[in-house]
């Protein structure tokens, strides 16, 4: 079965005319998400990447498991308050409000190449805050991985703008 088809559409969520691509029914397969990590650390075999940083939550759970394929470091990118130690932290705007990502101040070393994976890249928001947060530590970006893109929200040209070309393993149109 194809990981498109294992991704589950649930409309109106969170909010009226928002269709929102939900992974956990990709999760839950055995084969699907072996196949899903499999595939998105295949371009990334044979490159220099230190560590992953991933954005919470769902981030988490492809970061860490691309992290263990690929023998790197794993970074936690948390929203504000959520961890213990000293961190630093990007603020940036939302469709509907403004947030912050934070990650510790000593997680990245500077010359660290690091990869940024997520489970959405939807208007680039979170993506580029991420990228300007790893930047800040003198971290160098390695690249930025999403299982699903939405297109025509504008996430891979606002990447594209900052010198990335991001990796999805699938699209959805913006509905």
């Amino acid at each position: 079965m194809p990981i498109k088809a294992l991704i589950r559409t649930i409309p109106h969520y969170p909010k009226p005319g928002v269709m929102f691509r939900d992974i956990t029914t990709l999760l839950k397969d055995p084969d699907g998400f072996r196949l899903t990590i499999a595939e998105m650390a295949e371009p990334c075999r044979g490159r220099r990447i230190d560590k992953i940083a991933a954005m919470e939550s769902r981030g988490f759970i492809v970061g860490a498991a691309m992290a263990s394929v690929l023998g790197t470091g794993f970074v936690p990118l948390r929203k504000r308050g959520k961890l213990p130690a000293e961190t630093i932290g990007h603020d940036y705007a939302l469709e509907y409000g403004a947030d912050r990502l934070e990650m510790h101040v000593d997680a990245v070393e500077r010359g660290e190449r690091v990869l940024i994976v997520d489970d959405v890249l939807a208007t680039g928001g979170t993506a580029e805050a991420a990228v300007k947060l790893v930047g800040a530590t003198g971290g160098e970006i390695a690249g930025c991985c999403f299982v699903i893109e939405i297109a025509g929200l504008g996430g891979r040209a606002r990447l594209e703008r900052l010198g990335l070309a991001p990796f999805s393993l699938v699209q959805f149109d913006a509905d």
